[in-house]
């Protein structure tokens, strides 16, 4: 009887252990994926002083340009219609709308006004020909998250830019900031910058 009895104890032991371990690890689980939800909340935001320009609603809005592929959702961006101007002159409106998965370095407009160099104006002048070599310089293929932002990335005109920063401060080739980044379109991620890109020389 006593062997019975000592038999049953060791049993119920093992049992409240074993749940012990299993409620553990699945509070060790819950734990894990309540320390992911902020990182990926952050990956997913906007950030910069600039997204204060965007419209709450209606066009231009973050729900209708995440809503539109890339070039029509700039068009409605009253900071980027100087570059959706520029896109349509160029012939590239097509181009980027049906483009999968990629990030666009747009210029705002006080971007294009304050840039008075020989090589912009002579790209405004030839919009066939050179224009489209100084917008495809601002195309990168892949939808790049802030997280993987800095570093070398090649541009759909075929040459290279150099983002460099951390903690949602970045600026392009050492001299264009990023005012807003990490905007959302149907096709393209968007980081709204303060400086026209030029590429370099061949």
């Amino acid at each position: 009887m006593h062997r019975i009895r000592r038999r049953r104890t060791l049993v119920l032991a093992s049992t409240a252990m074993s749940l012990a371990v299993l409620a553990a690890g699945c509070s060790s689980g819950s734990d894990t994926n309540a320390a992911a939800t902020p990182s990926a909340a952050a990956e997913s935001a906007t950030f910069g002083a600039g997204c204060a320009g965007i419209p709450p609603s209606g066009a231009g809005s973050l729900s209708a340009m995440a809503a539109a592929p890339v070039a029509m959702a700039a068009s409605g961006n009253p900071s980027l219609t100087t570059f959706a101007g520029a896109v349509k002159d160029a012939g590239l409106f097509d181009t980027l709308e049906n483009a999968k998965d990629i990030t666009v370095f747009a210029p705002t407009n006080d971007a294009f006004a304050g840039n008075k160099s020989e090589a912009l104006m002579m790209a405004k002048e030839k919009p066939t020909t050179e224009l489209p070599v100084v917008l495809k310089y601002h195309v990168v293929q892949g939808r790049l998250s802030p997280s993987e932002l800095a570093g070398t990335h090649k541009t759909l005109e075929g040459q290279d830019l150099t983002v460099t920063g951390s903690n949602n401060e970045f600026a392009v080739n050492g001299s264009a900031k990023v005012v807003c980044g990490n905007i959302q379109t149907a096709n393209a991620t968007v980081y709204v910058i303060d400086g026209v890109l030029l590429p370099p020389k061949k």
